[in-house]
C-alpha cells in the first residue's frame, strides 16, 4: 500500500495559490487515475483505490499547512503504513516555477507542512516531490505563497503539475529511483 499526500490549505480563498501546488497535483493525479478524492476522515479528504493490484491512498490534509502531519499520521496509523510507503508532494520557494526535485529524505527547508509531517512520523526519511514556485524579493514569503500564479507563470506551473503526475506514475509503475532518474 502507498500513501500519496499533496499539501495545501483548505478553502476557496486558497484554491490555485502557490502553496496549494500539492493539492493541484493530487487533483490532476486523481483525474488520471479516474478516482475522486471525496471521502472525509483523518482530518483530510482522501480516496483509496487499486492501481495494478496495489492499494493506493491519495490524501489532502484539511488541517491547514502547518498541521499537515496530524492528518498524515492518522492515515498511517489506521492503515498500518510504514514511512517507506509515504510520498509527499509540495511547493518549493527555492526552485523556478514548475521545476521538480525528487528526494528520498531531507530537512523541512523552512516548509511548515513538512516540519509537521517530520514531527509526527518521527523521521525526515520519506519520499517527496517538490514543485518549484520561485520566490519574489519584494514580496513577504507568506503573502507570496498565498498568492496566485501570474499569467506568464501559468504554462510553467501547468507543466510542473503534469510532470509531477508523470513522476508519481513512474513511481507506481516501477519505483522511486526510476522516477528520480526521469524527473530530477
Amino acid at each position: 500500500m502507498k500513501l500519496i499526500v499533496g499539501l495545501g490549505n483548505p478553502g476557496k480563498e486558497y484554491e490555485k495559490t502557490r502553496h496549494n501546488v500539492g493539492f493541484m497535483v493530487l487533483e490532476r493525479l486523481s483525474q488520471e487515475m479516474n478516482v475522486s478524492i471525496s471521502n472525509s476522515k483523518f482530518k483530510g479528504e482522501y480516496v483509496k483505490f487499486k492501481y495494478k493490484g496495489e492499494d493506493i491512498i491519495l490524501l489532502k490534509p484539511m488541517t491547514y499547512m502547518n498541521l499537515s502531519g496530524e492528518s498524515v499520521i492518522q492515515v498511517m496509523n489506521f492503515f498500518k503504513l510504514d514511512v517507506n510507503d509515504l510520498l509527499v508532494i509540495y511547493d518549493d520557494l527555492d526552485m523556478p516555477v514548475g521545476k521538480l526535485r525528487l528526494r528520498e529524505s531531507g530537512s523541512a527547508g523552512g516548509h511548515n507542512g513538512i516540519k509537521s509531517i517530520i514531527a509526527h512520523v518521527g523521521t525526515q526519511s520519506f519520499k517527496r516531490i517538490r514543485v518549484g514556485i520561485d520566490r519574489h524579493p519584494q514580496i513577504k514569503v507568506v503573502d507570496y505563497v498565498l498568492g496566485r500564479f501570474r499569467k506568464e507563470e501559468q504554462p510553467l506551473i501547468e507543466e510542473g503539475i503534469e510532470n509531477a503526475v508523470k513522476a508519481v506514475q513512474v513511481y507506481l509503475d516501477k519505483d522511486f529511483h526510476a522516477a528520480m532518474n526521469a524527473f530530477n
